[in-house]
């Protein structure tokens, strides 16, 4: 019963959280929901503000010619999707690189017509079931990172240790339906990790029951 309650939640969350392209996992300790993520708040803030902004932005730029998908994480921006011709895919790269708080830019936009509502469907399913398998595997930060599925194509974006990276994509790229996996992570060391993940605690950590009121 406690496993069908855990995949509802993700499904759940997995509809919510896909056209944002974050994955953000919520936890319980101690009765307390917890939502860990190894970039700060006000990093958190601006990757949204860069995906709404150039998300935003394109499509009143190209309209039809044109299906962009912007994502962000950690400042770290990916284009993908498709684009009539390659002077739409550079332009668009042009204008998002040069937004404010974006730090680095991969174009991944394809050239050829822009997918249909049945293939961009497919992709969210196989992307909830990614999110799905990639929550409930150990050792696996899928709360500090970003799956995002084009055309069977899965574009995976973190902070994540290199164990972590390469078991990530090993893992990715056995599920069925997915046809090439990129990885556009941040490596950290051990160290680093085990930093982010006290401070984390010590800022999401809630007592098991509400102090009494005296």
């Amino acid at each position: 019963m406690l496993r069908l309650i855990k995949v509802f939640c993700v499904f759940c969350l997995s509809i919510q959280l896909s056209g944002c392209g974050v994955f953000i996992v919520g936890g319980m300790v101690g009765g307390a929901t917890i939502l860990a993520d190894r970039r700060t708040p006000a990093v958190q803030a601006i990757d949204l503000g860069v995906e709404i902004e150039a998300n935003s932005q394109l499509s009143k730029k190209f309209g039809d010619s044109a299906h962009i998908v912007v994502v962000s994480f950690n400042q770290k921006v990916v284009l993908m999707g498709e684009a009539k011709d390659d002077s739409i895919k550079s332009q668009a790269a042009a204008d998002v690189k040069a937004m404010k708080n974006v730090r680095s830019l991969f174009n991944e936009i394809i050239i050829g017509p822009n997918s249909s509502f049945a293939a961009r469907a497919s992709d969210s399913y196989l992307a909830s079931s990614i999110k799905t398998q990639l929550i409930f595997t150990s050792d696996i930060p899928s709360n500090s990172m970003s799956i995002s599925v084009e055309g069977g194509r899965v574009y995976l974006m973190g902070i994540l240790t290199q164990q972590e990276a390469d078991k990530a994509k090993q893992i990715v790229s056995k599920v069925s339906g997915v046809k090439q996996v990129f990885a556009f992570f941040d490596i950290i060391s051990e160290a680093e990790k085990q930093r982010l993940e006290r401070e984390g605690k010590a800022r999401t950590s809630q007592p098991d029951t509400n102090p009494a009121i005296n």
